[in-house]
């Protein structure tokens, strides 16, 4: 099996970790968070270094994935997630076994999808994403890089989401939607006209 480093070890950490295990594709190697934390353990997973070691580790594993959370702002995901390109990573999609992706549509590279989520068919989903549980993407939809689309958040078919956006938990786009990069729509928000 193939071994992954997890870059950052926070709440959303545990919970792709949980994702990981269940997917079974990987073998987790080991952690990347604050230096205090070195030999640390998250869950049972050892802390292996920080950002700095980035590209020594790439030396060693072939894949990472980012696991720093997004509240907001995509800054720290995108960072990161560069770190890793330049450090010659492959960064893999990471799917739930207990989501459904359509096989028409496509999911980018180091974008997780927890459980429960729902991908429909011909549905474009950006780089460095985190598709979280039970959030439903409708058919035609583009989300792009960088983006968090929240738990139980809907977005219905057509729409269209910029980079750098978070979606956040419960809010409803309607369909045809346009919004652009580098928005924060709040939990539980209905989105029904274009955000420019």
């Amino acid at each position: 099996m193939n071994k992954i480093i997890l870059i950052g070890g926070g709440g959303h950490c545990k919970s792709v970790i949980d994702v990981i295990e269940q997917e079974n594709k990987f073998e987790i190697a080991g952690i990347i968070d604050k230096p205090e934390l070195l030999n640390s353990k998250i869950l049972r997973y050892p802390v292996i270094g920080n950002d700095s070691d980035l590209k020594i580790l790439a030396k060693k594993y072939k894949y990472a994935l980012v696991t720093v959370g997004q509240i907001k702002y995509s800054s720290t995901r995108a960072k990161l997630y560069q770190l890793a390109v330049e450090a010659r990573f492959t960064l893999p999609s990471v799917i739930s076994p207990h989501a459904h992706v359509s096989k028409y549509s496509i999911v980018g590279k180091g974008t997780v999808v927890m459980h429960k989520a729902v991908i429909n068919s011909n549905s474009i989903i950006g780089n460095n994403c985190i598709i979280n549980s039970c959030s439903l993407i409708e058919h035609d939809v583009k989300v792009g890089d960088n983006c968090h689309i929240s738990t139980g958040a809907i977005i219905n078919g057509h729409s269209q989401i910029g980079n750098d956006t978070f979606l956040g938990s419960g809010s409803i786009v309607k369909n045809g939607v346009s919004i652009s990069q580098k928005k924060i729509i709040s939990f539980g928000s209905v989105v029904s006209k274009d955000l420019e």
